[in-house]
């Protein structure tokens, strides 16, 4: 028993001494990758190969010893190039692997997703598109649809470089299904709205505003029109249904697409799907409108609004705002003439 004893203490001994690269640069890095299926063998001699570790004989001791003979997982690692063994061993079997980020900005559409996902996927955006294309089946995700446009929530994702398309969508709608907690179905349950009407009005909030203070009354607009019958005359949707966005959108874009489903200047009620990504907080927005009987606003410079009840007071609104969108280029030109 002493001599087992005194064997595996002297194993615990040189995995110490060896444990990690003495003549490396303290600041070093060693980029290595564990492929998936490999076996600790294998990873063994990766890790040899790298000089991240002085002995393959001992780091599969090593390895035996934690019980992680099966644990190591694949990925991409970057770590220092002095890492002790059972540091080391913890990165492998936590799965700390080289990560890249991909942010998606609240009311992205699919359409401005692709290059960001072209920067994470290692993908052409042509073949990113085509993909999409084919992924785009809510059935397949188990989200309300049509299609994908919606249902992938805006964040900060890190996500392992090279991944693949799928996966990448498969994240994101995971995070948005997470959204719809059991608070949030119970409420539009109460409103008698499905989880489609709901997402499709929130990513009607989403583009109209820029502050979120103003999404509940902004929501409360819409409501109180969906109620009276009203078109909703939501900018957004047209500029979905072109297919871009337009600093300024004219009656002629309106008319060019008036057959459009999603063109709520000619179509009643709430389009088929959203527009795009809507965020949490024009999440609870379209849940929760704010009470009151507004039915117009007109957008300031400052990114505010102007709320009004009639179509009157609108029409004053619209006056008032256009002379402070004019005061503003006045001043941008000024600014070019002076070169400021």
């Amino acid at each position: 028993m002493k001599r087992i004893i005194g064997l595996t203490g002297l194993i615990g001994l040189l995995i110490l001494i060896l444990g990690c690269r003495p003549g490396a640069d303290r600041g070093e890095m060693v980029e290595f990758t564990v492929p998936s299926g490999a076996s600790l063998s294998q990873v063994a001699d990766t890790l040899v190969a790298r000089d991240l570790v002085a002995s393959r004989t001992l780091f599969r001791a090593r390895a035996r010893l934690r019980g992680d003979e099966r644990n190591v997982r694949a990925g991409r690692y970057q770590v220092p190039a002095r890492i002790r063994m059972g540091t080391l061993m913890d990165h492998l079997v936590e799965g700390r692997v080289v990560t890249v980020p991909l942010t998606i900005p609240e009311g992205f559409t699919l359409q401005q997703m692709v290059p960001r996902f072209a920067a994470v996927t290692d993908m052409l955006p042509a073949d990113i598109e085509e993909r999409l294309s084919e992924l785009d089946d809510e059935e397949r995700w188990d989200i309300p649809g049509p299609g994908l446009e919606g249902y992938l929530f805006p964040d900060t994702y890190h996500l392992a470089p090279g991944l693949s398309l799928e996966s990448v969508v498969a994240t994101m709608v995971e995070r948005y299904r997470r959204l719809w907690t059991e608070d949030r179905r119970a409420r539009a349950e109460e409103m008698g709205w499905s989880e489609r009407e709901v997402m499709a009005l929130a990513s009607i909030i989403q583009g109209e505003a820029r502050r979120v203070d103003e999404m509940p009354r902004i929501s409360a607009v819409f409501h109180n029109r969906l109620e009276l019958g009203y078109l909703l005359q939501a900018d957004p949707t047209v500029q979905y249904a072109l297919g871009e966005r337009r600093s300024r959108l004219l009656y002629a874009d309106i008319d060019s697409v008036a057959d459009h489903p999603y063109n709520t200047y000619t179509q009643r009620g709430l389009p088929p799907g959203p527009i795009g990504a809507a965020g949490e907080a024009a999440l609870d927005a379209a849940l929760h409108p704010e009470d009151s009987d507004y039915l117009y606003f007109v957008a300031r410079p400052d990114g505010s609004h102007i709320f009004t009840r009639s179509l009157v007071e609108h029409n004053r609104a619209r006056v008032e705002a256009r002379r402070q969108w004019q005061a503003v280029e006045r001043e941008r030109n000024q600014g070019r003439d002076t070169g400021a």
